[in-house]
C-alpha cells in the first residue's frame, strides 16, 4: 500500500519532514482512504497521524570529558594538536604573569612597605621579565632587604 501522497501532505500540514510523520500501523486503511488535506487534518486531530520528536544529541559524554579535563586528565602530549604558543598565546601568558606582579607592587607601595623609588625599579624589572611569579618577586624583595623597617 503506497502512502507517499498522504505522508507528503501530512508533512506539509505538520510543518516537518516526511521522515518525522508517524502513521498508526493499525489504521493504515483509514489513512489510505484520506485523499484531501481536510481528511489528513481530521486524522491528525484524531491522533492517527502524529509528528515524531526531533532527535537530539546528548551532551552527557561531552560533560563527562569536560569534568575529566578540569581535573587534568586527557591533556597529555598525545592529545595536543597546536604548538605551545597556539594553545596559550605568548601575549596571554605575559598578561597572566604581569598583572599579579603589578598588583602586588602597588599593594606594597600603598602600604608604604617599599619606597616609591624602589617601586619604580621593581616595576621596570617586572616589565623586563625578571620575575616569573609573585612568590619570586617577594623572595627578591626579602633577599635585597627592600622592605622598610619599623612598619
Amino acid at each position: 500500500m503506497n502512502l507517499t501522497p498522504q505522508r507528503r501532505m501530512a508533512a506539509e500540514i505538520l510543518k516537518c519532514g516526511e521522515n518525522r510523520v508517524y502513521f498508526d500501523p493499525y489504521l493504515v486503511e483509514d489513512i489510505s482512504l484520506a485523499i484531501t488535506r481536510e481528511d489528513i487534518r481530521n486524522l491528525i486531530k484524531q491522533g492517527v497521524i502524529q509528528k515524531k520528536y526531533k532527535k537530539g544529541i546528548s551532551k552527557q559524554r561531552k560533560n563527562i570529558r569536560h569534568e575529566r579535563k578540569k581535573k587534568g586528565r586527557s591533556r597529555g602530549l598525545g592529545k595536543r594538536k597546536g604548538t605551545r604558543h597556539a594553545r596559550t598565546p605568548k601575549k596571554k601568558a605575559w598578561i597572566k604573569r604581569i598583572r599579579p606582579l603589578r598588583r602586588e607592587l602597588k599593594k606594597l607601595r600603598d602600604r608604604k612597605l617599599i619606597t616609591a623609588a624602589n617601586y619604580r625599579k621593581l616595576y621596570k624589572n617586572a616589565k623586563g621579565g625578571m620575575f616569573t611569579s609573585v612568590a619570586q618577586l617577594n623572595r627578591y624583595i626579602k633577599e635585597k632587604e627592600l622592605i622598610r623597617r619599623g612598619r
